[in-house]
């Protein structure tokens, strides 16, 4: 670096130097202790420089001026402080011996000279005012004939008139009914007319500062989005101000400690690339499935009734536990949430329709109701590879016979519930209990001594939740049974006469109505989650599964259900009896099924909800445990989606901002514990990854051009997974699940499991600050009031 010469300022002895802290201690010139401004200046030995620069070399502050030093003549050379910056550095060198001899005695200036330049006016400011110029349009008056009101209708002129002999007449009104009379009055009712709808482009929006300081968090009320804007000018410093600060001591230390960090770190961006991931390319195994970089659902294969007369939509999914390939889908009549709750009395009696669709046959559907035991004979025992293999694969038989299978077969139903003692109106969730457990009248939780699901729960638009047992209340006799047998209709040949018992009389086993506590109205349960749900998730090894349905197609547990239910059994004291519900209205409950006698009357009686939360802005259309972590629950309904944690009373541990379109499914990963897929009345698919964003989707896909029902994931093996959507025109369309979505990350369980963690942590502060603020703001209140008193 060559040193700045000042010949252009008419000084060719000054050289500026810029010396740091420690140069400025070595030879004793430090600002502000041995250079100030009486004494701005240091005498420095030409030794001292020569030994500093061998000691240092090029990082030496003298290094620029080496030359100069070498050839001055003299043994001290005068190093000034320069305050003002006056050269542009804080210190300059005078590299002859004239220039600090006229320094050190500067030569005396006349007296003449000096009231001259007392006397030489300064530039007095002339006011020019401004010139008029040509207008010239750069499009600002399109953008005020845009903002300008027209009138775009015509307007329409009225004439009243009246004779000239009924001026002044006397005149009487009275009252009149006006239903009574024809024509006596014309309804306007208000109507949404698209001729007269404006579009808001720009909206004013005042803002006002107050004293009183509010807190808030994110986990508040979400409300709807609104336009705001506001407009500030940025503050700029005056030429004073900036001056200060160029000549400040801190700004000037700041800038000398800190550059030789900014270059190690602009050498380093040089060198590597910092914006690489590189957790992306840890823990990661080698020749796996798959394809890594691949994160789309991709078509596997679709499933449309091209033989159904009416409209239909597809309201659940469900695949078979063993047998590959085959999914039953419920179908109805194409309705709105609300149109099915009104028309529920009309709706019986159009039939209702499961179908079993197979990967091997696209076109025919297979139509069966409630139970296919009895059909056992269209699943067949075949022996995979040679015979050597003692595995045994089941497989439907129209992957057998297909040519036989040219026609759906439609199967009656076992039995039906009560008409006067079930539900009054349709029934919006359904769940068999686990084999594990039952429950009584009162709800009360025992041992499940037979080992089969005996009891399911339902819940209705009708405000009531029912839970049932397929067994009869009270064992029934021989005669009993032959003598319903012949009152009974004749029962066609392809119905099995294992429900019979049923037929018409079953009815629920208790009831719950969720009351809104003082008033007479009640909650409309959409959902229910009980606490056993994720035991459905659990798969058992194939080989076992089939095995033990083989064993049951030789001696169907069902078939002995007429001795009715046990009496003796043994209680389960640590059974948690509380279940979340979702409402039409978007409520989440958590409440218990547990009943309860009323003092007065005697009556067994629902509890009271543990908690109500307003979360959703719509209908509720999933809560659903996950199946890793039994107290997490996922809800989904209108805009949003929330995440709950059973035991934490507060509010969701997660809930998402509102989506562009309307949420109407959703479900949890088989695999991944931070993964859940949730479907939109637009045809996309959210996936959710809570590893890698919390406050949006990781990626949407769409899947079809209507709203999406139902989605339900299967896994098939470790190496391919499969997830159905079924959407609103009836179709059902199977996807495979890439690698990235199916085989969970290192440690994803404990991670998931910390942030499900810190997120309560979270809860329980706002809670508390929450608490604070109250007491505090009651403390003030108190005090205000005894200033007013005193």
């Amino acid at each position: 670096m060559e040193p700045v010469n000042m010949e252009s300022m008419g000084h060719p002895e000054i050289y500026p130097l810029v010396l740091t802290t420690k140069t400025q201690e070595i030879f004793n010139c430090r600002i502000d202790e041995d250079v100030t401004d009486e004494q701005p200046y240091k005498l420095i030995n030409k030794v001292d420089i020569f030994e500093d620069l061998r000691n240092r070399a090029a990082v030496s502050d003298f290094h620029p001026v080496k030359k100069i030093v070498q050839e001055y003549p003299g043994n001290e050379l005068l190093l000034v402080y320069d305050k003002d910056f006056k050269y542009g550095l804080n210190f300059y060198l005078i590299g002859t011996e004239e220039g600090k001899e006229n320094y050190l005695n500067p030569p005396e200036v006349p007296e003449e000279q000096e009231e001259y330049k007392e006397h030489i006016p300064e530039d007095v400011y002339v006011y020019k005012p401004p010139v008029s110029k040509p207008w010239v349009s750069l499009g600002s008056e399109k953008e005020i004939e845009e903002e300008s009101v027209m009138e775009s209708t015509k307007q329409i002129t009225y004439m009243i008139s009246q004779k000239r002999s009924e001026f002044g007449a006397p005149v009487k009104f009275s009252d009149q009914n006006a239903s009574s009379v024809k024509d006596a009055y014309i309804e306007c009712t208000a109507y949404p007319d698209k001729n007269f709808t404006l579009k808001q482009l720009e909206k004013d929006v005042s803002m006002q500062v107050i004293p009183q300081i509010k807190d808030t968090s994110t986990q508040t009320e979400w409300t709807y989005p609104k336009n705001a804007t506001t407009q500030y000018y940025p503050r700029e410093f005056s030429e004073e101000e900036k001056e200060t600060l160029k000549q400040s001591k801190p700004l000037v230390d700041f800038l000398n400690n800190a550059s030789i960090s900014v270059e190690i770190a602009l050498q380093q961006n040089e060198i590597m690339n910092t914006f690489i991931d590189d957790w992306k390319y840890l823990a990661e195994e080698e020749g796996t499935f798959g394809d890594k970089t691949d994160t789309h659902l991709k078509e596997y294969q679709s499933f449309t009734d091209l033989h159904s007369p009416t409209e239909k939509m597809i309201t659940c999914v469900s695949w078979h536990p063993t047998i590959y390939g085959l999914i039953a889908v419920s179908v109805a009549v194409r309705l709105s949430f609300e149109d099915r709750v009104y028309f529920s009395g009309k709706l019986l009696l159009q039939p209702s329709l499961i179908l079993f669709w197979s990967f091997s046959d696209p076109i025919h559907p297979q139509i069966v109701l409630w139970d296919i035991t009895a059909h056992a004979d269209r699943i067949e025992n075949i022996k995979a590879g040679d015979s050597r293999s003692k595995k045994a694969t089941l497989k439907p038989m129209f992957l057998l016979e297909p040519e036989s299978n040219t026609e759906a077969m439609y199967i009656r139903h076992c039995a039906v519930s009560s008409i006067e003692s079930g539900h009054k109106k349709v029934i919006t969730d359904i769940h068999w209990l686990s084999d594990t457990f039952e429950i009584n009248r009162m709800g009360s939780v025992f041992e499940n001594r037979s080992g089969i699901c005996c009891q399911l729960v339902t819940c209705s638009a009708d405000c009531t939740i029912c839970f049932w047992d397929i067994r009869p209340q009270k064992p029934l006799t021989p005669q009993t049974t032959e003598k319903k047998k012949e009152e009974s209709i004749e029962i066609p040949f392809d119905v099995p006469s294992t429900f019979l018992h049923l037929d018409l009389s079953w009815k629920p086993l208790s009831k719950i109505r969720l009351s809104k506590g003082e008033t007479s109205l009640d909650y409309c349960p959409t959902r229910i989650s009980l606490n056993e749900d994720h035991l459905l998730y659990k798969t058992e090894d194939k080989t076992l599964t089939q095995s033990k349905i083989v064993k049951t197609g030789e001696m169907n547990p069902y078939h002995n259900l007429e001795s009715g239910m046990a009496n003796l059994l043994k209680p389960i004291d640590d059974f948690c009896t509380k279940f979340f519900v979702g409402t039409e209205d978007g409520e989440v409950i958590y409440t218990d099924w547990k009943m309860k006698k009323d003092s007065e009357t005697g009556r067994l009686m629902p509890k009271k909800p543990v908690s109500i939360h307003t979360i959703h802005d719509g209908t509720v259309h999933t809560v659903q445990r996950s199946p890793f972590y039994n107290d997490i629950i996922l809800t989904v309904g209108g805009w949003n989606m929330a995440i709950w944690k059973e035991g934490v009373m507060t509010g969701p541990l997660l809930q998402s901002c509102c989506a562009p379109k309307m949420y109407t499914s959703g479900h949890w990963s088989l695999t991944r514990p931070g993964v859940f897929y949730i479907g939109r009345e637009d045809g996309y698919i959210d996936i959710w990854d809570l590893l890698e964003k919390t406050h949006e989707p990781a990626q949407s896909q769409n899947i079809c051009i209507t709203m999406i029902t139902y989605i339900k994931p299967w896994i098939f093996s470790a190496k391919q997974q499969f997830i159905a959507i079924a959407d609103y025109y009836g179709t059902l369309r199977i996807l495979e699940i890439p690698w990235t979505l199916s085989r969970p990350s290192t440690n994803e369980m404990t991670s998931v499991n910390h942030y499900f963690e810190r997120e309560v942590k979270h809860l329980e502060y706002v809670e508390q600050r929450k608490n604070i603020r109250e007491q505090e703001k009651k403390e003030m209140e108190l005090e205000m009031e005894k200033k007013k008193i005193f």
